[in-house]
Protein backbone atom coordinates (compact mmCIF):
# COMPACT_ATOMS: atom_id res chain seq x y z
CA UNK A 1 0.00 0.00 0.00
CA UNK A 2 0.93 3.71 -0.67
CA UNK A 3 -0.04 6.68 1.20
CA UNK A 4 -2.15 8.29 -0.12
CA UNK A 5 -2.50 11.64 2.48
CA UNK A 6 0.93 13.02 4.31
CA UNK A 7 0.48 15.64 7.13
CA UNK A 8 3.56 16.64 8.09
CA UNK A 9 4.37 18.93 11.08
CA UNK A 10 1.02 20.33 10.43
CA UNK A 11 0.79 23.45 13.07
CA UNK A 12 -1.95 25.89 13.60
CA UNK A 13 -2.85 28.72 15.46
CA UNK A 14 -5.31 31.23 15.91
CA UNK A 15 -4.15 34.01 18.04
CA UNK A 16 -2.16 32.51 21.41
CA UNK A 17 -4.11 29.40 20.72
CA UNK A 18 -2.76 26.46 19.15
CA UNK A 19 -5.23 24.10 18.17
CA UNK A 20 -2.72 21.80 16.53
CA UNK A 21 0.98 21.34 17.17
CA UNK A 22 3.43 20.02 14.82
CA UNK A 23 1.01 17.17 14.09
CA UNK A 24 2.77 14.30 11.19
CA UNK A 25 1.14 10.90 10.16
CA UNK A 26 -0.06 9.61 6.69
CA UNK A 27 -3.12 7.48 5.43
CA UNK A 28 -2.79 4.45 3.14
CA UNK A 29 -4.45 4.40 0.31
CA UNK A 30 -7.98 2.36 0.91
CA UNK A 31 -7.49 2.65 4.75
CA UNK A 32 -10.23 3.43 7.56
CA UNK A 33 -8.55 5.48 10.00
CA UNK A 34 -10.27 6.92 13.16
CA UNK A 35 -9.08 10.32 14.83
CA UNK A 36 -10.58 10.32 18.42
CA UNK A 37 -9.90 12.83 21.64
CA UNK A 38 -11.44 14.93 24.15
CA UNK A 39 -13.61 18.19 22.23
CA UNK A 40 -11.04 20.73 21.71
CA UNK A 41 -8.23 18.12 21.06
CA UNK A 42 -7.92 19.78 17.65
CA UNK A 43 -9.48 17.00 15.91
CA UNK A 44 -12.06 19.37 13.29
CA UNK A 45 -9.50 22.10 13.06
CA UNK A 46 -6.97 19.64 11.39
CA UNK A 47 -9.84 18.49 8.92
CA UNK A 48 -10.19 22.12 8.25
CA UNK A 49 -5.87 22.38 7.31
CA UNK A 50 -6.53 19.23 5.23
CA UNK A 51 -9.25 20.32 3.61
CA UNK A 52 -8.40 23.91 2.67
CA UNK A 53 -10.89 25.66 4.88
CA UNK A 54 -7.94 26.88 7.50
CA UNK A 55 -4.48 28.16 6.04
CA UNK A 56 -2.00 26.00 8.07
CA UNK A 57 0.46 27.86 10.09
CA UNK A 58 3.28 25.64 9.48
CA UNK A 59 4.44 22.22 7.98
CA UNK A 60 3.36 20.50 4.47
CA UNK A 61 -0.17 18.27 3.28
CA UNK A 62 0.47 15.95 0.48
CA UNK A 63 -2.88 14.44 -1.23
CA UNK A 64 -2.06 11.35 -3.74
CA UNK A 65 2.01 13.06 -3.80
CA UNK A 66 0.49 16.54 -5.20
CA UNK A 67 1.37 19.34 -2.31
CA UNK A 68 -1.94 20.31 -0.89
CA UNK A 69 -0.83 22.94 1.94
CA UNK A 70 -2.95 26.39 2.10
CA UNK A 71 -5.12 25.35 -1.34
CA UNK A 72 -8.64 26.63 -1.29
CA UNK A 73 -11.39 24.42 -0.56
CA UNK A 74 -13.04 24.03 -4.26
CA UNK A 75 -9.28 23.02 -5.15
CA UNK A 76 -8.63 20.27 -2.67
CA UNK A 77 -12.16 18.66 -3.55
CA UNK A 78 -11.48 18.76 -7.08
CA UNK A 79 -8.24 16.59 -6.27
CA UNK A 80 -10.56 13.96 -4.93
CA UNK A 81 -10.65 14.84 -1.18
CA UNK A 82 -14.11 15.29 -0.03
CA UNK A 83 -15.14 16.06 3.86
CA UNK A 84 -18.36 16.82 5.78
CA UNK A 85 -18.83 19.52 8.96
CA UNK A 86 -20.57 18.45 12.01
CA UNK A 87 -23.59 20.68 11.49
CA UNK A 88 -24.54 20.46 7.90
CA UNK A 89 -26.00 23.96 6.38
CA UNK A 90 -27.99 22.96 3.17
CA UNK A 91 -29.30 25.28 1.31
CA UNK A 92 -33.06 26.41 2.17
CA UNK A 93 -34.49 26.58 -1.19
CA UNK A 94 -33.14 23.40 -2.47
CA UNK A 95 -34.81 19.80 -2.05
CA UNK A 96 -32.75 16.92 -0.83
CA UNK A 97 -31.91 15.76 -4.42
CA UNK A 98 -30.71 19.26 -5.83
CA UNK A 99 -28.52 19.53 -2.43
CA UNK A 100 -26.81 16.96 -3.97
CA UNK A 101 -26.31 18.24 -7.13
CA UNK A 102 -24.61 20.49 -5.61
CA UNK A 103 -21.66 17.88 -5.34
CA UNK A 104 -21.98 16.42 -8.69
CA UNK A 105 -21.36 19.86 -10.68
CA UNK A 106 -17.72 19.73 -9.18
CA UNK A 107 -17.46 17.17 -11.98
CA UNK A 108 -19.58 18.52 -14.76
CA UNK A 109 -21.59 21.59 -16.02
CA UNK A 110 -24.60 19.15 -17.55
CA UNK A 111 -27.42 19.62 -15.30
CA UNK A 112 -28.58 16.17 -16.72
CA UNK A 113 -25.58 14.52 -15.59
CA UNK A 114 -25.54 16.04 -12.39
CA UNK A 115 -28.80 14.71 -11.95
CA UNK A 116 -27.80 11.37 -12.96
CA UNK A 117 -24.95 11.43 -10.69
CA UNK A 118 -26.97 12.55 -7.59
CA UNK A 119 -30.39 10.15 -8.20
CA UNK A 120 -27.03 7.37 -8.24
CA UNK A 121 -26.14 8.55 -5.13
CA UNK A 122 -29.29 9.32 -3.29
CA UNK A 123 -30.51 5.46 -3.89
CA UNK A 124 -26.85 4.65 -2.54
CA UNK A 125 -27.32 6.49 0.62
CA UNK A 126 -31.18 5.31 0.81
CA UNK A 127 -32.72 8.50 0.59
CA UNK A 128 -35.71 7.94 -1.83
CA UNK A 129 -38.48 8.63 0.15
CA UNK A 130 -37.07 11.86 0.74
CA UNK A 131 -35.92 13.07 -2.54
CA UNK A 132 -37.96 16.26 -3.06
CA UNK A 133 -38.08 17.43 0.77
CA UNK A 134 -36.33 20.31 2.19
CA UNK A 135 -33.19 19.11 4.15
CA UNK A 136 -34.25 21.23 7.12
CA UNK A 137 -37.52 18.99 7.17
CA UNK A 138 -35.41 15.88 7.70
CA UNK A 139 -34.80 14.05 11.27
CA UNK A 140 -30.97 14.15 11.85
CA UNK A 141 -29.95 10.95 10.61
CA UNK A 142 -31.24 11.55 7.10
CA UNK A 143 -29.75 15.22 7.81
CA UNK A 144 -26.24 13.41 8.18
CA UNK A 145 -26.59 11.46 4.73
CA UNK A 146 -27.38 14.07 2.96
CA UNK A 147 -24.06 15.35 4.08
CA UNK A 148 -22.19 12.44 3.14
CA UNK A 149 -23.94 12.38 -0.05
CA UNK A 150 -23.52 15.54 -1.12
CA UNK A 151 -19.49 14.74 -0.49
CA UNK A 152 -19.91 11.49 -2.75
CA UNK A 153 -21.25 13.36 -5.62
CA UNK A 154 -18.23 14.79 -5.83
CA UNK A 155 -16.77 11.85 -6.86
CA UNK A 156 -13.94 11.90 -3.91
CA UNK A 157 -11.16 8.99 -3.48
CA UNK A 158 -10.76 10.32 -0.41
CA UNK A 159 -13.72 10.97 2.52
CA UNK A 160 -13.30 13.09 6.25
CA UNK A 161 -16.21 12.39 7.92
CA UNK A 162 -16.80 14.64 10.79
CA UNK A 163 -18.98 13.28 14.36
CA UNK A 164 -21.67 11.57 11.41
CA UNK A 165 -23.12 9.81 14.12
CA UNK A 166 -23.33 12.67 16.46
CA UNK A 167 -27.50 12.61 17.76
CA UNK A 168 -28.18 9.54 16.40
CA UNK A 169 -29.83 6.88 18.27
CA UNK A 170 -28.46 3.01 18.76
CA UNK A 171 -30.40 1.81 15.52
CA UNK A 172 -29.43 4.72 13.35
CA UNK A 173 -25.91 4.07 14.79
CA UNK A 174 -25.99 0.54 13.03
CA UNK A 175 -27.02 1.74 10.26
CA UNK A 176 -24.76 4.37 9.56
CA UNK A 177 -21.46 1.93 10.48
CA UNK A 178 -23.33 0.07 7.64
CA UNK A 179 -23.82 3.10 4.81
CA UNK A 180 -19.63 3.89 5.92
CA UNK A 181 -18.93 0.40 5.53
CA UNK A 182 -20.51 0.57 2.11
CA UNK A 183 -18.43 3.84 1.27
CA UNK A 184 -15.07 2.20 2.03
CA UNK A 185 -15.98 -1.48 0.46
CA UNK A 186 -17.74 -1.09 -2.10
CA UNK A 187 -16.41 2.14 -3.27
CA UNK A 188 -13.16 1.77 -2.59
CA UNK A 189 -12.90 5.49 -0.86
CA UNK A 190 -10.34 5.97 1.69
CA UNK A 191 -12.04 7.15 4.82
CA UNK A 192 -11.04 9.39 7.90
CA UNK A 193 -13.60 10.00 10.44
CA UNK A 194 -13.89 11.72 13.82
CA UNK A 195 -15.97 10.46 16.40
CA UNK A 196 -17.41 10.13 19.99
CA UNK A 197 -19.65 7.06 19.49
CA UNK A 198 -16.50 4.30 20.28
CA UNK A 199 -18.84 1.80 19.32
CA UNK A 200 -18.32 2.82 15.45
CA UNK A 201 -14.98 4.12 15.90
CA UNK A 202 -13.54 1.25 17.37
CA UNK A 203 -15.52 -1.66 15.19
CA UNK A 204 -15.28 0.57 11.48
CA UNK A 205 -10.95 1.48 11.92
CA UNK A 206 -8.45 -0.08 10.76
CA UNK A 207 -6.32 1.93 12.71
CA UNK A 208 -6.93 4.98 15.22
CA UNK A 209 -4.92 8.23 15.58
CA UNK A 210 -5.09 10.21 19.62
CA UNK A 211 -5.27 13.72 19.60
CA UNK A 212 -4.89 15.55 22.84
CA UNK A 213 -4.59 19.33 23.32
CA UNK A 214 -3.39 19.74 19.82
CA UNK A 215 -0.79 16.89 19.65
CA UNK A 216 -0.93 13.09 18.89
CA UNK A 217 -0.83 10.69 22.25
CA UNK A 218 -1.07 7.48 20.63
CA UNK A 219 -1.64 5.57 17.38
CA UNK A 220 -2.05 2.05 16.76
CA UNK A 221 -4.91 -0.51 16.09
CA UNK A 222 -8.14 -0.15 18.22
CA UNK A 223 -7.21 -2.99 20.23
CA UNK A 224 -4.43 -1.60 21.32
CA UNK A 225 -5.65 2.46 21.90
CA UNK A 226 -8.69 0.80 24.13
CA UNK A 227 -5.91 -0.43 26.53
CA UNK A 228 -3.57 2.29 25.98
CA UNK A 229 -2.93 4.01 29.76
CA UNK A 230 -2.17 7.55 28.45
CA UNK A 231 -5.56 7.53 26.26
CA UNK A 232 -7.79 6.27 29.10
CA UNK A 233 -6.85 8.85 31.17
CA UNK A 234 -7.19 11.64 29.25
CA UNK A 235 -10.26 10.62 26.74
CA UNK A 236 -12.00 7.23 27.12
CA UNK A 237 -12.15 6.74 30.99
CA UNK A 238 -12.28 3.70 32.93
CA UNK A 239 -15.83 3.23 32.80
CA UNK A 240 -15.28 2.64 28.95
CA UNK A 241 -12.64 0.28 29.62
CA UNK A 242 -14.73 -1.09 32.40
CA UNK A 243 -17.86 -1.47 29.86
CA UNK A 244 -15.93 -2.95 27.09
CA UNK A 245 -14.42 -5.72 29.19
CA UNK A 246 -17.32 -6.92 30.43
CA UNK A 247 -19.15 -6.87 26.81
CA UNK A 248 -16.79 -9.12 25.67
CA UNK A 249 -16.62 -11.52 28.92
CA UNK A 250 -20.66 -11.93 28.07
CA UNK A 251 -19.43 -12.46 24.18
Amino acid sequence: MSAILQVQGVTKDFGGLRANDNISFSVEKGELLGLIGPNGAGKSTLFNCIAGVHPVTAGRIFFEGKEITNLKPHQVARLGLARTFQIFVASGDLSVLENIMVGSFLRTRSRKIARQKAEEILVFMELQEHVDQWVSELPVAAQKRVAMATALATQPRMLLLDEVAAGLNPTEIDQMMGLIRQIHDDRGITVVLIEHVMELVMNLSQRVIVLESGKIIAEGKPEAIKQNPEVIKAYLGERYVAKIAEAEGKA
